[in-house]
């Protein structure tokens, strides 16, 4: 189980930051961005399903689980607003949405560092 909570996390990470960055160099939020985010939030939901079950728990109250979670919830608050963002057509708001998944981004590193370097100490 190991190694698909390794490969799917890892694929989240390849996925957001394609979508993220991709999205900031266009300067435009476009459908296909939105298409990225929603697979990186799979593959990340995915990859803590199965880190979960690993641990035995799907929550730990440690600096690793706090981050962990408010980064999943906050990868959901973007693939939604991104989706509110779209249907709404406002150009400004496109053009601008780029400097949040930014935000985001950074913020998903933490616990993807954080468990990447947990990883490899044990």
């Amino acid at each position: 189980m190991l190694k698909y909570a390794v490969i799917f996390i890892n694929l989240a990470f390849v996925f957001y930051t394609i979508g993220v960055w991709s999205e900031k160099k266009q300067g435009v939020l476009k459908f296909w961005h939105v298409v990225i985010f929603c697979i990186g939030l799979l593959c990340d939901t995915l990859g803590t399903a199965f880190m979960g079950r690993i641990s035995g728990s799907m929550f730990s109250v440690s600096f690793h689980g706090i981050t962990g979670l408010s980064a999943l919830l906050l990868m959901i608050f973007h693939v939604l607003w991104a989706i509110v963002v779209l249907a709404r057509n406002n150009e400004k708001l496109k053009n601008e949405f780029h400097r949040f998944s930014i935000v985001v981004w950074v913020i998903w590193l933490i616990p993807f560092l954080s468990g990447a370097i947990r990883g490899m100490m044990r």
